[in-house]
Formats: structure tokens, sequence, C-alpha cells
């Protein structure tokens, strides 16, 4: 008779049948919440005036169509070196080896074991003479495997909600790296509106000073009081103070642009002047709201943890089924050194383990309900971000729409303002005009200049954000499957 000959099948058809019969219950358990259709979100009507173009997504280097190079520099040498972007790597290293750890499962554990032990037995002990009373080495090598049947696909799940995890984590460094760019664009923007605002601080500086050596030599001509030359001389100081104040601006708009790079101030320093290319018309994407839940990190991501989440949940409704999983052993045992490695030493054994739960106080239920609850809260995460995606898109042109119109309007305003102070000019000049008049119109025109400037930066900007609304770049290489996202996998569906 085989040495391994035993009941093992029928033994494991016992086991099988009583694991079955035992299994806790996992009635009333189910998710609540499912994804939300983006063909539900409807845009259609908020961007009718848009023009459509596929080729309208961003590009990988979006910030290159700004037409600085300096931008170009600043931004390549921030994805290089800023440690905020160094943190997303680790956590994207660390995802992938947590899912290499889980995997592992997947295949048989194989150990080896060598142990010799010098041991005095016991004369009133069980061993009998004459090796009790006696000093012994127990000699112990031996080859164990393990190997868990996953008849279930609990395994394949948990690999998978790992692998789920990574992809997320991979598709954070993504979102990572546009927050940083468009950061970086943003602040560059600001620093350009900021050198604007002092080029119309120092033209309105020399516009004044020409006043006041005009008011100065009708004072001494008898044509103007002390007062009219006092309102020209004080208007000098507040110009000079304003230049003084966007100087500042400059200053540490620049020292940002070297904190979000991750180098220190010094290298703010060598900023120089942006030289930003003109705004070109917005078109937008066709069937935007389908196409964007792919473009964005941060849907992408959301989609990955659902995907996640569902996975989990096929692990803890696995757990109510039978663990099987295959044992075996080979290798010598003797005492002493002079038969160890005689075939009479030898060890062999297989066999299967079953371990099943019958009561568990509601442990598993619980866990069920848990990752059940988290698979909701992903999913209603994920339609929230959704949402926000395709309102913030639409958030975008609605504005880039109406600056449009204000942009109009205040061309009109600086046109009919520089008028009236041409003309408050030349009545100064002519003696027919008091001081104050100019002082109103030229009040007028300044308003009006930095509303224009105003309005050609945050036009630049709307852009950047209409970017970042589309994802930039970003073009993920794979994707959840769509079905996950709809509800979670029960245990014997294939993962």
């Amino acid at each position: 008779m085989s040495p391994f000959a035993h009941p093992l099948p029928k033994l494991t058809t016992l086991l099988l049948a009583l694991s079955l019969a035992g299994c806790a219950s996992m009635r009333g358990l189910h998710t609540q919440a499912s994804a939300l259709d983006p063909d539900q979100l409807d845009a259609r009507q908020s961007v009718a005036d848009v023009a459509f173009s596929q080729a309208a997504w961003p590009k990988d280097a979006w910030w290159t169509d700004f037409g600085d190079a300096q931008l170009d520099r600043i931004i390549t040498d921030a994805l290089n070196g800023q440690p905020g972007l160094r943190v997303a790597e680790a956590r994207v290293r660390q995802a992938q080896a947590v899912a290499g750890v889980v995997g592992a499962s997947l295949y048989p554990q194989v150990n080896a074991s060598l142990k010799s032990t010098r041991q005095r037995f016991s004369e009133d002990g069980t061993v009998p003479p004459p090796i009790a009373g006696s000093w012994q080495t127990i000699n112990d090598l031996s080859l164990g495997l393990n190997y868990e049947l996953d008849f279930w696909g609990k395994n394949r799940a948990a690999v998978n909600a790992e692998l789920g995890r990574a992809h997320a984590a991979e598709v954070d460094l993504q979102a990572a790296r546009l927050i940083l760019t468009t950061a970086l664009a943003r602040t560059y923007l600001r620093l350009d509106l900021a050198y604007a605002q002092r080029d119309l601080a120092q033209n309105t500086l020399k516009q004044r000073e020409q006043i006041f050596e005009l008011t100065r030599r009708r004072v001494t001509a008898q044509i103007d009081s002390q007062l009219e030359l006092t309102q020209a001389e004080a208007a000098l100081p507040a110009t000079r103070e304003r230049i003084a104040a966007l100087d500042e601006s400059i200053a540490l708009l620049g020292n940002q642009l070297a904190a979000l790079q991750g180098k220190g101030p010094d290298a703010g320093l060598a900023i120089r002047r942006p030289l930003l290319a003109a705004v070109g018309a917005v078109n937008l994407p066709s069937n935007l709201p389908a196409q964007l839940i792919g473009r964005r990190p941060d849907v992408v991501a959301d989609r990955w943890r659902v995907e996640a989440a569902s996975q989990d949940i096929t692990v803890a409704k696995v757990q109510f089924y039978p663990n099987i999983s295959l044992n075996g052993l080979v290798g010598l045992q003797s005492l002493g050194f002079d038969q160890f490695l005689d075939a009479g030493s030898r060890v062999l054994g297989i066999g299967p383990a079953i371990s099943l739960p019958i009561f568990d106080g509601g442990r598993l239920r619980g866990n069920l309900g848990v990752r059940q609850a988290g698979y909701d809260a992903a999913v209603e995460h994920y339609n929230a971000t959704v949402i926000t995606a395709v309102h913030d898109v639409v958030d975008q042109l609605v504005s880039l729409h109406w600056l449009q119109e204000q942009v109009q309007q205040q061309d009109q305003a600086l046109q009919l303002s520089q008028r009236a102070y041409a003309l408050a000019q030349a009545r100064y000049r002519s003696g027919l005009a008091n001081y104050l008049q100019v002082l109103s119109a030229e009040t007028q025109v300044l308003a009006q200049k930095q509303l224009v400037i105003a309005s050609q930066s945050r036009q630049r900007e709307l852009r950047l954000n209409l970017i970042r609304a589309l994802g930039g770049g970003y073009q993920p290489d794979a994707v959840p499957p769509p079905g996950s996202v709809v509800q979670a996998r029960t245990p014997g569906s294939r993962p």
C-alpha cells in the first residue's frame, strides 16, 4: 500500500459539504451607489457658442502655447526637481510594492528549514532507553510547500484591488504634475500682469511730471495758484509709491516661482520679464462629458479607486466561503549525524488544509458591510468629481464668453476717456480749464487702462483654467473596465 494512500478525496468532499453548510449568511447586504453616466450631464446649451474640434484637447506640453521660452524652462526645471512631485513618485513606488506583496499569494510558497539541536532526553519521559537520560543531536532538514487553492478568486481580487490603488497613485502623480504646472503658469501670468501695471504706473508718472512742470510754469506766469501746483506735486509721490509696490510684487512673484521650482530664492532673481504670445481662439473638444472622464487625472484616479473598492467587496464576500490550501513536506530527520543522509531518515507528507467560518459573532458580515460602504463612498466621490469636472469646463467657457463682452465695453470706455483727457489737457494749456479737470480726466483714463490690462491677463488665466479643467495633456495608458464602476463583482465571477 502506498504511504500516501488515505481517504483524501472522501475527506475533502466531506469537509467541503460541512463548510458550505456552515457558511455565514450574506443576506441583506448590498451596495447602494451607482456611478453617474456622463451623458446625463447635458451641457450642449451651455456651450452652444463655442466651436468644437477633436484637436482641441490640450497637448502634453501645453504651456508651450504661451510662446515664452523662459516659462518652458521654468516648468521643465520644476518637473525635474520639485520635492512635491518626488513625494508623489514615492507613493507610486509604495503602491506598486504593496501590489507585489499581495500578488505573492497567487503563487506557491516554498520554504526551507535546517535545525540542529543538542538535547538531553528525560529518563522519566516518554522516550525509552537507551535514548532516555542521554544527550543526543536532533537534525532536521525540511522543504515545505504551501499553496492556497484560490477557488473563489479571493487572492486574485485582492491583487486587483491593490493594482487599482497602484494605478490610482500613478494617476495622482499626473494630477500633481498638472497642479504644479498650472500653479507655475498662473504665477507667471501674474508676473506678466505686474510688469504691465508697472509700465502703466511709469507712464502715468511721466505724464504727471509733465503736468507738474506745466503747472509750475503757469504759476510763474501767475495763471495758476500754489494750490494747483501743490495738487500736481502731490500726485508724484503717490505714483512713485505705486511703482514701488509693483516692484515688490514682481520680486515676490519671482520668489514664488523659484519656490515652485524647488530652488532657492536667488533663482527668482534670474527670472526676467515674461514675453507671452497673444491668446488665440477658444475651441472645445467634441463629445466633452464622455471623454472628459478619461482625460482628467482626478476623475481617472477616482475610477481606479472605485475599481479597487469593488475588488475589496469580492475579497470580503469570499471570506464567507471555505479556504482550501495544499501543504507538502519533504526532508530528513535523525538523531545524530551518522544516519542523517540515509534513506530511512527521509520525511514525506502531503495533504489539504481547509478552514471554514461557522460562527464568528458577525465579524464577516461587519467586514462586508464596511467594504460595501467604502465602495458606495468611492462611487459617490467619483460622481461628485465628474460633476465638478464638467461644471469646471463650462465655468471657464462662460467666463471667457462674457469677458469678451466686457473687453469690448472697456475698449469703448478707454477711447472716450482718452478723448476727454486730451481735451482737458488742451483746455488746461490754453488756460480754459483748471488742474482738477485734468486730474479727473486722467483718473478715468488710468482706471480704464488698468481694467484693460487686467482683462488681458484674466483672458490668459481663463485659458489656463480651461486647460486645467480639460485635464492638461493627460492621456491614461489604461482605465478600469466600464462595468466595474457600476457595481461590485460577486464571488465566482471572473476578475
